[in-house]
């Protein structure tokens, strides 16, 4: 009777501990729980899995979330805290952090970046997409928004249907629609929302600064080159141009070529105007008094100073113009030779159309440049 008294009270105490929550590092508990449907209302074991997300599982979120989003570590982690570690919900608040954070960045200087550039036959455009630093500029996700912008400029119409090179209107080029195929970005939305949710990826100021088109409507080539180009379609430096030729039956092989080694060279040698006569006047004369200013004071006969200044402002068409440049490729001729020869060859005149020259942050002020330290400081 004893016996049995003591052990139905032990049983007791072992049902009631065993009914308590325990908890251990993998994250279950084990507990007793009565069967109200059982018949015979016997305790069963279960194990039942805990609420509470391990280290391990903190991990993973904020490994899935980076990737998702290649935000910083510390907002990703920051972002699903805030959400109480649901993913979806910090993917959301991440993007509104982003654009709060991105309209404030928008006044910085943003100077680097790159050219991206698409054709097809008769038609080539260029967009220049600046950012703060070269690091941004070689993340993917920059580089596909670039190359994503060149592809709609190219299928953006001139009003005014004429050939040659034209700019782009970026506020109305900012508002068109555009689709951004990859996992990170949203998809279709405008040229606007899309560089705003980049700047917030990347945590830097990123600006469509210009972009140019240009087009022709005779036969002949459209030739391009593009300088420190990390990937087809992008790079610092852009030449464009346009050969064209008069006869229409005229194979475009050797006019290609051609067109490939004029399009290099204008990133090399830098021109200003295709010919002598587009120089502005103003321009000459100004040129004309500072090269006899530097001639008089050699204190050299009068005549002398004439020739002097006549053999200078020769050497100012060459460094300007297109047609008087010395040809890069074979410096005993300049380009005006090159296009006469080329005429001969193929049994018809050809001729630049136009040409463009575009690189990155040309005349915008570096916030590390002497000028831009001296006024912060």
């Amino acid at each position: 009777m004893m016996f049995s008294r003591s052990a139905k009270q032990s049983i007791e105490i072992l049902c009631r501990r065993a009914s308590t929550p325990i908890h251990s590092r993998y994250g279950y508990s084990t507990r007793f729980y009565n069967n109200e449907n059982s018949i015979s209302e016997q305790q069963t074991l279960v194990r039942k899995y805990s609420s509470e997300t391990s280290p391990s599982d903190h991990m993973n979120l904020i490994k899935k979330l980076r990737e998702r989003t290649s935000a910083p570590i510390k907002e990703v982690k920051s972002a699903l805290i805030d959400c109480n570690w649901d993913i979806e919900a910090a993917q959301k608040e991440l993007r509104k952090r982003g654009i709060v954070l991105a309209s404030k960045k928008s006044a910085r200087t943003a100077a680097e970046g790159l050219l991206a550039l698409a054709q097809n036959d008769t038609k080539s455009a260029v967009i220049e997409l600046n950012c703060e630093t070269d690091f941004v500029a070689r993340n993917e996700i920059f580089q596909h928004l670039a190359s994503s912008l060149a592809k709609l400029a190219l299928t953006t119409e001139n009003s005014e249907h004429v050939s040659g090179a034209f700019p782009l209107g970026i506020q109305s080029f900012e508002n068109l629609k555009i689709n951004l195929d990859h996992p990170k970005l949203s998809g279709e939305t405008t040229v606007q929302n899309a560089i705003t949710e980049v700047a917030a990826i990347m945590g830097e100021n990123v600006k469509l600064r210009r972009g140019f088109a240009m087009s022709m409507s005779k036969h002949g080539v459209m030739s391009t080159y593009l300088h420190t180009c990390p990937q087809p379609g992008l790079g610092r430096i852009a030449g464009i141009l346009s050969l064209e030729v008069e006869d229409e039956n005229v194979p475009l092989d050797v006019i290609q070529r051609v067109g490939a080694e004029l399009a290099m060279h204008v990133v090399a040698a830098k021109p200003l105007v295709l010919t002598k006569e587009l120089v502005s006047s103003d321009a000459v004369e100004n040129e004309r008094e500072i090269l006899k200013s530097q001639a008089e004071s050699s204190g050299r006969p009068q005549a002398a100073i004439e020739k002097m200044v006549e053999g200078r402002l020769r050497k100012y068409f060459e460094e300007v113009v297109l047609m008087e440049q010395k040809f890069i490729v074979n410096d005993t001729i300049n380009v005006k030779t090159l296009l006469s020869e080329l005429s001969k060859e193929v049994g018809s005149p050809v001729t630049i159309g136009s040409f463009l020259r575009v690189e990155v942050g040309e005349g915008l002020q570096r916030a590390d440049a002497p000028e831009a330290l001296a006024q912060a400081a």
